[in-house]
């Protein structure tokens, strides 16, 4: 049977969900590939891979998509790895520079500044180059190990997890393991939530290989990735979630709200 096709964020939060694919007791049945959250999207919707973790927003925008329930890329209220980077004052926002490899924190900022700060400022896509976006825009959006970087003392710096769950009191679903529908059966002779247990279990081995780059110690890599990050979906996640793809059809920036499906 020929390998699964696994598309996986090329990020620190989603070494977990990647580990048993990579390491675990079923890795010969993979061949995976890294890429950023945004290509991971544009592959699984040409039919390039099999499964990806795509940005969440997306499951609205590619046609026949199925959700793999009970996994995910979340935070409960704090993320780190998601900000909007500013000089100034919210309130002064006029034009934001957003991170290309984005999806779902792009339609996120936009929904939270025009909904909790009645802003619709001009949005450009850019690459994640801190200096050079806030050299062009007053505000950036970076997301993923970039965001880790972010020298906190020189900016104004907003959590998008933070700002979410201030506003509707919900946790946020960032990425979700989809499959395209032509491949549920292939997808359906795998177990996903172990692959996923098995990387959880192999957290302090996963902290020492990827200490260091974005600077951080094997300490504060485990304390994100069980602090941060969360990676099984809550019914606070879920009802998240529904009303962010609520307020993302009401802003126009997806055509239709359609209901989750699962593959099961």
């Amino acid at each position: 049977m020929p390998k699964l096709r696994v598309g996986i964020v090329n990020f620190l939060n989603s070494k977990p969900l990647a580990w048993g694919f990579l390491k675990g007791h079923h890795a010969d049945l993979f061949a995976p590939s890294y890429h950023p959250p945004a290509l991971v999207a544009r592959l699984l919707g040409q039919g390039n891979l099999d499964i990806g973790l795509i940005p969440s927003i997306e499951v609205q925008r590619i046609p026949n998509l199925r959700v793999l329930p009970d996994m995910c890329v979340a935070a409960r209220h704090e993320v780190r790895s998601v900000l909007l980077v500013s000089r100034g004052p919210v309130e002064e926002i006029r034009r934001v520079a957003l991170d290309q490899n984005s999806r779902t924190s792009a339609t996120l900022v936009r929904i939270l500044l025009r909904e909790r700060y009645g802003l619709d400022p001009e949005y450009l896509h850019e690459r994640p180059d801190p200096e050079r976006m806030l050299g062009e825009a007053d505000a950036a959006l970076i997301i993923g190990d970039p965001a880790m970087k972010i020298p906190r003392e020189q900016f104004r710096v907003f959590d998008l997890a933070t700002l979410w769950h201030e506003f509707t009191g919900f946790g946020f679903v960032f990425a979700m393991w989809m499959a395209r529908r032509n491949d549920f059966e292939k997808i359906r002779a795998v177990d996903f939530a172990l692959a996923r247990d098995e990387g959880l279990a192999h957290l302090n081995q996963i902290a020492a290989d990827c200490a260091g780059p974005p600077g951080l110690t094997e300490d504060e890599v485990k304390d994100y990735l069980t602090k941060n990050i969360v990676f099984s979906v809550t019914d606070d996640m879920s009802r998240g979630l529904n009303l962010y793809f609520e307020l993302a059809h009401k802003h126009m920036l997806v055509d239709e709200k359609k209901e989750l499906k699962f593959l099961t």
